[in-house]
């Protein structure tokens, strides 16, 4: 086994639960494997500039490209499909705001933030990443995500004043925001 090998076996088996676990929680079904495959592809192909101290925080920045790059697939394809049925994809435009609305006052208001703003969430609350870490994968500096992390918070604890109990009166207390990076 050449040293690109072992650099990249090593990468692998550190990483790919790590790997796998962030686009479960972007992907449902069968897809997981495939965005994964294309991640650690990409990792192969691009060995040389795997930064060597911070491996993960780069092959999640990948992996958010990769689905960025299969959400725009799955909007063509979505296109095509109207095209050729001439008819409107209906799955496309249903509202699901009355299934959110049973759910925790948590899950509403999230749901209602930005897709930005998810994610930015999502890589202090779920993948548990420094500010640092979280700005290699958007791409973007330190200050910069900071920045957004502290807007995103923000507007989460705005969306769960507003929640309330169902009612549109806001709740007695609000749930701890410490899971979101604040």
């Amino acid at each position: 086994m050449d040293v690109a090998e072992k650099q990249f076996t090593e990468l692998y088996e550190r990483h790919h639960g790590d790997v796998w676990r962030y686009v479960a929680r972007r992907v449902v079904g069968s897809d997981v494997g495939d965005v994964v495959a294309e991640v650690f592809l990409v990792a192969w192909r691009r060995l040389g500039d795997v930064p060597s101290g911070s491996a993960l925080p780069w092959l999640y920045g990948v992996a958010r490209l990769v689905l960025a790059n299969e959400a725009r697939g799955r909007r063509r394809w979505r296109a095509l499909t109207l095209r050729v049925t001439a008819e409107p994809d209906l799955s496309v435009m249903v509202d699901h705001a009355d299934e959110v609305a049973s759910q925790r006052d948590i899950v509403v208001a999230f749901g209602r933030l930005a897709d930005a703003d998810q994610e930015v969430l999502r890589l202090v609350a779920w993948e548990r990443l420094t500010v640092a870490e979280a700005a290699v994968v958007l791409g973007q500096s330190r200050a910069a995500y900071a920045m957004r992390l502290m807007r995103a918070r923000r507007r989460l604890r705005a969306h769960l004043e507003a929640v309330g109990d169902g009612t549109g009166q806001a709740p007695r207390t609000v749930p701890s925001m410490s899971n979101w990076g604040g």
